[in-house]
């Protein structure tokens, strides 16, 4: 059994009871980072063999892991923060459990878009999800089919590149565009940021920019 367990983007109090679970029964843990996942575990007095499994590993380690769970061993895929394979690596290892009759179960719980996106204050009955976007190639391209994307946006970005990234959207879709930037989701800090692209630009140029960041922005014509 692959199991796919959602971690807290903050506040380590939003894991569930039924995760702790899960957590506690496992072989194995696979970490995107094992020191986050030992803070975690820690926490809640979990002690469990952890494997490193992250972008760079996971085409490596693979096949070695499907054999391992084809052979009876049950793991857990734990991510940093949120649903592993939201912007996480856990697509290639699902689709290789499934195509080895491996069962997959995936627990329900935190990820940082959907609160984001609920808190934005934008329409939220139709939406796409981009993720992050392309930092060289294929950015200009996906940008170009976002101007006549109808449905609310959602992006996820880091501090350092948020205002390029509002620059470039008011650039494409227009500087008056209504947005949302939420930053820090469930920590003390906690921010969330409305406006036009062109006045969050101006408001996150002024400051310096910390933490998780999930950009929510209005579809064509909403």
């Amino acid at each position: 059994m692959l199991y796919l367990v959602p971690s807290p983007i903050g506040n380590l109090q939003d894991i569930t009871l039924r995760a702790l679970e899960v957590l506690k029964s496992v072989d194995v843990i696979l970490a995107e980072d094992t020191r986050n996942s030992s803070r975690l575990l820690n926490h809640f007095q979990i002690q469990k063999p952890l494997t490193p499994y992250h972008q760079h590993n996971e085409h490596k380690v693979l096949q070695h892991l499907v054999d391992q769970l084809v052979a009876g061993k049950n793991m857990a895929v734990l991510t940093d923060a949120g649903t592993p394979g939201i912007s996480d690596p856990a697509f290639l290892l699902v689709r290789e459990c499934i195509r080895n009759n491996v069962k997959v179960e995936t627990l329900p719980g935190a990820t940082a878009f959907v609160p984001a996106l609920v808190n934005s204050g934008l329409p939220i009955q139709r939406f796409c999800f981009e993720g992050f976007l392309p930092l060289k190639k294929g950015r200009q391209t996906l940008l170009k089919k976002l101007v006549t994307e109808e449905r609310t946006m959602v992006f996820y970005e880091s501090p350092m590149r948020l205002v390029k990234t509002l620059e470039e959207l008011a650039a494409w879709l227009g500087a008056d565009r209504q947005a949302s930037v939420s930053r820090e989701l469930t920590k003390l800090f906690e921010e969330n940021k409305r406006g036009t692209l062109a006045e969050l630009a101006t408001y996150f140029s002024s400051k310096t920019v910390k933490g998780e960041i999930v950009l929510v922005v209005e579809g064509l014509n909403s």
